[in-house]
């Protein structure tokens, strides 16, 4: 089993858990590392990619558990990802250490017309200097809306907004409202954008495979397939 910070942030909460996590699906065999069906396992595909792009994503509370959760296909394809437990009071030291270190040029992932007048916006990464740390509030939307409202150690980084302007092929969880993408969608433009096209390309098949084995395993799926909700945009 490949070890990644995600992988890691899964076992920590699911041994400080005081009952059992139950996600839809719970009674289907799953590989332990993919959450897939065990018959749809695809960790024997796994191709990890080098980046110059780095990634850092602060989940909410059981996403590392869920086995719709798209933003660990980030730590399967770049395993130097780090994966941290969000907190509105009390961060990690090392979530803070990371997104003050001088070797990258931090910036949150959010859309544009959340952030704060005055707040700095991207629409694209710099592609000189320090590699760039792409900061991702993974959770449903509800959640990552809460997440970027109330982080005030994230409040002084600019906010990058990219803007996929095709159909999101996530089918896994349910739209609020078009324009909304999964983390590993987002992830996979931000790394195009950057010039990690390799990495790109590597992202994007990996989530390609995984929704496909994931949809497989569902019972019924094409009765069920609905629009996407995402993690975090």
């Amino acid at each position: 089993m490949t070890e990644n910070a995600v992988l890691r942030l899964r076992a920590e909460r699911l041994a400080r858990a005081t009952r059992p996590f139950l996600a839809r699906g719970n009674r289907i065999r799953r590989c332990q590392r993919c959450l897939l069906p065990l018959k749809q396992c695809l960790c024997e595909t796994l191709q990890p990619q080098n980046a110059r792009s780095r990634f850092c994503l602060v989940m909410f509370d059981t996403e590392p558990m869920k086995p719709s959760n798209t933003g660990r296909l980030i730590a399967d394809i770049l395993p130097d990802t780090e994966a941290f437990q969000w907190s509105r009071t009390e961060p990690p030291q090392a979530l803070l250490d990371l997104v003050s270190s001088p070797d990258y040029q931090p910036m949150v992932v959010f859309p544009a017309s959340y952030a704060s007048a005055g707040r700095e916006v991207l629409t694209v990464p710099p592609k000189s200097g320090k590699p760039p740390l792409f900061i991702m509030l993974d959770g449903t939307w509800t959640e990552a809306r809460k997440m970027f409202r109330k982080s005030p150690y994230l409040d002084n980084l600019p906010v990058i907004s990219v803007d996929l302007s095709i159909v999101s092929a996530y089918r896994l969880r349910e739209a609020h409202a078009d324009g909304q993408y999964c983390t590993a969608e987002v992830a996979a433009a931000l790394l195009a954008l950057a010039g990690d096209e390799h990495a790109a390309v590597g992202l994007t098949e990996h989530f390609t495979l995984f929704r496909e084995r994931y949809l497989a395993g569902k019972p019924h799926h094409q009765s069920s397939i609905t629009a996407a909700e995402p993690e975090s945009v």
